[in-house]
């Protein structure tokens, strides 16, 4: 039969087919099946990975700890609900009035009749599932206060021990918010049900609310106001952490006098207020009126107002104004000593240091190994340097910010040549399977370049080759590795190509990573990665493994996720023992923090760590994570093979790590499980050191009077070498303070004074694992020193005619810019040293090359230098005492020359028994003389000895060429050492060293 069909036609709607009906429950079940795996795979992938990794109780811990609280506060919000919810339906009115408002409720009751159970049901689960799980966010507040450790340090106000501050507090505060929550849900959903069912009415004649109404509301209201009383009491305790503004600082935590004699009485008193108005409101249902009660409640809130509010306003007015440092400073004193102690600057050392504008041999000799360690190799501009040079494979690629360690005597800057996917073909197999890892570990010496400016390389190539001897190179875990990759089973990936494009490749057997044998564990990470290739590509063998989280920074805090980790992981080659190969090793610093220490004064860690190099890193510490204690109390490494998580015990002595400690047992060594090839390697970290520099500047003032007045507060200057604005990095340097016996590898910035642009102050922390780990020193500039700051310093440079004339020279005729390194400032020889190496940097190419460096020694009136090298710099703005500098090799890559210049044979021939002229013989000898002061100087190690008998050996020289000239033989002295002195004139100014001799100390970063 046709269909019919028209305009006057209408298909019958009915309702789908049983087909369509099935079809339609399939696709629902599948989808919910669908939904049900994806959640079911990210549980199930992250225990495949932390048991992976070995800290699968880590995993469990958290996991148990969460599902409890969630068990435990779910169900008692669910009860506490529900019962209120059962309660108030219990105790309605038999009958309701007979009215509009009734009759229009009637409806609902009615509707509802057959699903009350239900409904209660439901409302209660569903509050409580609420409720739980915003309870199992708080798991570090319920481990902190099960595993709490004694501080054994008392507030100054009440005398507890700071761990009650710590764990112990904060979980009380949540505990009480939640049965806040629990009393105000239940008061308002049984105000909801008294409504519904006649106990409580808006219209009508007679009682607005039922006795069994009126009872029940106010033991609710009775027992909130005693939750309310609890909360008074504990905010006696919180005046100790509670955090304003006082005097410039924006995280004051502490009471002040106003706090201790006003807001500290008046919670005491609203405390007993409180309780009594509870008693009041347990009294309603026996009194039948609510008279009494909101009188109470009445009373309560005026003394809220009048004693919490309008007296402490009445004691800050008229008794601390008129006499407010008096009256502040005890309180003052106790913020002083606690924050000093919460961020570990107790114990940092002030000394006054007046720099002198001149300087001579003698003054520098204790610094000689100051100054042949300046950094003339900035690790923020030579990155790409480091590229060019050194990448070798379009598919490796290094940082922009490069690191900085110590290998024997020699301070170096060295970065890992990573994987660069951008480099490659990309496809899935590429991407995943064939180039899984960067190869190697470039260094350079931090205190030299060659000829063209070029780093000279202490490890290089492909594969690498130099001073680190034979180590694992393969890198499958660092910085730029953010893709999961897929290894093992037989497959063999690439790890580089060799020059003539024959591929190098290998089978990684590091053993970590998750087997994708089971299919449903491949299905999982199909989800996960929502790569469907994963669950049927024939390139995965038996025995594959994926790797992924492969930065160091996400796998320690994965592992760790109460530490804090710094921002800037650095690689290590760690020797391997008894002479096996080394390996690749990526150091992290761990910090334990909290906001709970009394009277410490708090930091926002993601402000105070930010620097001009921040955006080029990339990472800060935390955000936005407000902290009153913090300690380094962990060092991590991360294995760049293995992929291997270690985690050591570095303070032995924070009861914060000890707490986690408790909590998650046997995930972290004892310090003394520290490699000895590992620890020579460890050093003090930025991050703590910028949290400590920032509280410093103000915190440096340890008297309260002084603190009061705030006449000595200082800043970290803005880093002039960049348009920023941001403040000066920390850099790492080979120092001495003026009141040390001797440099040390240290952590050093400088302050200027608040709107100034001088230099106050000069601050160090030994960072070498020693005895004096973390000494901070601190060398405050005398008021009338007129010591440069960073800004004038770098004001000076670019305003001086010279610099200005040799930097347009430099730039002139190529396709360059000129970028600065880093601005150093030393003490030194009594003064105060700036050196700063000039780069120039190709438009097209973008490889900087070292050309010039700036130095100035004194005040506003030192002499600039702009030179070619360090040496000749030093020279000039020292006036002929430098000592030591390091030399700058005569070839692109050579390293540094291996004994003191020397002069080489006369050129000038003389005739056989010609006569030697006694001048001509005073000459020769004092240049023997000379030589071998220089060699016995080198030796010991005396670089001023050595200095002085350099210039020595030129003027000896200049002597004899003058000799000569009179006439008379020059024979072989007796003495004269192979490679004997010569006539020729010596190029070098007068007191400029020679190269160093071996053994010479290399500048540090």
């Amino acid at each position: 039969m046709p269909e019919r069909s028209g305009p006057g036609f209408r298909r019958r709607v009915g309702p789908p087919s049983r087909r369509a009906r099935v079809l339609l429950l399939t696709l629902g079940v599948l989808a919910v099946l669908f939904l049900l795996f994806v959640m079911f795979s990210g549980f199930w992938t992250d225990w495949l990975w932390f048991k992976s990794v070995h800290y699968s109780s880590v995993f469990t811990t958290q996991l148990w700890t969460k599902i409890g609280l969630f068990a435990v506060f779910g169900l008692f919000m669910a009860v506490i609900v529900g019962f209120n919810l059962w309660l108030a339906h219990r105790l309605r009115p038999p009958l309701s009035a007979m009215s509009v408002e009734q009759q229009s409720l009637d409806r609902y009751r009615s509707g509802l009749a057959p699903f009350k159970r239900w409904a209660l049901i439901g409302i209660s689960l569903v509050i409580g599932l609420v409720a739980g799980a915003a309870a199992s966010g708080q798991w570090r507040t319920w481990l902190l206060w099960t595993n709490g450790t004694s501080f054994g340090v008392k507030d100054a106000q009440f005398g507890m021990d700071v761990s009650f501050y710590a764990f112990e507090l904060p979980f009380y505060e949540f505990v009480l918010g939640f049965a806040f929550s629990a009393v105000i849900v239940s008061l308002l959903a049984s105000v909801l049900v008294h409504y519904l069912y006649g106990g409580l009415r808006l219209q009508g004649p007679g009682r607005r609310a039922s006795a069994g109404a009126q009872g029940h509301l106010a033991v609710l209201l009775g027992v909130f106001v005693l939750l309310k009383a609890a909360a008074y009491w504990l905010d006696r305790y919180a005046l100790a952490v509670k955090t304003g503004s006082y005097k410039g600082v924006g995280g004051w935590t502490g009471l002040r006098y106003v706090d201790a004699n006003a807001f500290l009485p008046a919670k005491t008193i609203l405390f007993f207020v409180a309780i009594i108005c509870a008693v009041l409101f347990f009294l309603t249902p026996i009194r039948r009126t609510w008279a009494p009660a909101l009188i109470g409640l009445g009373l309560m809130v005026l003394s809220a107002v009048l004693i919490g509010g309008v007296y402490p306003a009445i004691v800050q007015q008229f008794q601390v104004k008129p006499n407010e440092q008096a009256k502040e400073t005890p309180y003052i004193q106790k913020n002083i000593d606690a924050t000093r102690q919460a961020y570990g600057i107790a114990d940092s050392q002030v000394t006054t240091y007046n720099p002198a504008n001149a300087t001579n041999a003698d003054a520098l000799k204790p610094d000689a190994q100051t100054i042949t360690d300046i950094r003339l190799l900035d690790p923020n501009v030579v990155g790409p340097t480091f590229q060019q040079n050194e990448a070798l494979r379009k598919y490796y690629a290094f940082p922009k910010s490069l690191d900085v360690d110590r290998y024997g005597a020699q301070d170096t800057v060295l970065g890992v040549r990573e994987l660069d996917l951008n480099g490659i073909q990309r496809n899935w197999i590429n991407d995943h399977f064939n180039y899984t890892h960067g190869y190697g570990v470039i260094a350079a010496k931090g205190n030299q370049v060659d000829s063209n400016g070029n780093p000279v390389y202490t490890e290089s190539a492909l594969p690498t080759k130099g001073a680190f001897g034979p180590y694992q190179q393969r890198v499958y875990y660092g910085e730029k590795t953010t893709t999961y990759s897929i290894v093992g089973g037989g497959y063999q990936d690439i790890d580089y190509t060799a020059e003539d494009g024959t591929p190098v490749h290998s089978t990684y057997d590091g053993g970590s990573g998750v087997s994708l044998s089971n299919p449903l564990t491949r299905a999982a990470y199909a989800v996960k990665f929502a790569e469907p290739q994963i669950l049927y590509s024939s390139a995965i063998k038996d025995g594959a493994k994926v790797i992924y989280d492969r930065t160091p920074k996400e796998r320690v805090e994965k592992v760790a996720p109460w530490l804090s980790i710094d921002a800037d992981p650095y690689p290590v080659v760690q020797a391997g023992p008894n002479g096996q190969p080394g390996k690749v090793v990526w150091v992290l610093d761990g910090y334990t923090t909290s906001d709970g220490y009394p009277f410490s004064s708090k930091t926002t860690l993601g402000d105070v760590t930010k620097d001009s190099l921040t955006n080029q890193r990339g990472e800060l510490l935390t955000a936005a994570n407000q902290v009153n204690y913090i300690r380094n109390s962990v060092k991590a490494t991360v294995d760049a093979y293995t992929g291997e998580v270690t985690l050591y015990q570095w303070d032995e002595n924070d009861p914060v790590l000890k707490t986690w400690m408790k909590a998650f047992p046997d995930t972290v060594k004892a310090k003394a499980e520290i490699p000895d090839t590992l620890m020579p390697h460890l050093r003090y970290p930025q991050d703590m050191f910028k949290v400590q520099r920032d509280l410093l500047a103000e915190y440096h003032m340890t008297d309260a009077g002084g603190f009061f007045n705030g006449t000595d507060i200082w800043q970290v200057p803005a880093d002039p070498t960049t348009n920023t604005n941001e403040v000066q990095p920390p850099y790492y340097l080979t120092v001495r303070m003026p009141d040390a016996k001797a440099a040390s590898f240290s952590l050093t910035t400088s302050f200027t004074p608040s709107g100034r642009d001088n230099l106050a102050a000069f601050m160090s922390v030994s960072a070498d694992p020693g005895p004096d780990y973390g000494k901070i020193r601190i060398a405050k500039m005398e008021t009338d020193s007129r010591a440069l700051g960073a800004k004038q310093v770098q004001a000076k440079f670019n305003s001086d005619p010279l610099v200005a004339n040799q930097l347009t020279l430099l730039k002139t005729g190529t396709d360059s810019d000129i970028e600065y390194g880093n601005l150093l400032t030393l003490p030194v020889g009594g003064g105060l040293l700036n050196v700063e190496p000039v780069y120039l940097i190709g438009r097209s190419a973008k490889v900087p090359v070292l050309k010039k460096v700036l130095a100035t020694y004194g005040n506003e009136n030192a002499v600039v230098a702009v030179e070619d090298n360090l040496e000749k710099a030093l020279a000039k703005v020292l006036g002929g005492a430098v000592t030591g500098a390091p030399a700058t090799p005569t070839a692109p890559g050579t390293n540094t020359p291996t004994t003191p210049v020397t002069p080489t044979t006369p050129t000038t021939p003389t005739a056989p028994g010609t006569p030697v002229s006694p001048d001509l013989q005073k000459a020769i000898a004092d240049v023997v003389k000379a030589h071998n002061d220089s060699d016995a100087a080198a030796k010991s190690g005396d670089w001023v000895a050595y200095g002085q008998a350099q210039k020595a050996l030129g003027e000896a020289i200049k002597a004899m060429e003058a000799a000569q000239q009179k006439g008379g033989a020059t024979p072989a002295p007796s003495g004269t050492p192979t490679g004997a002195p010569s006539a020729a004139p010596s190029t070098a100014p007068t007191g400029t060293p020679a190269p160093a001799p071996t053994g010479t100390p290399t500048a540090s970063p």
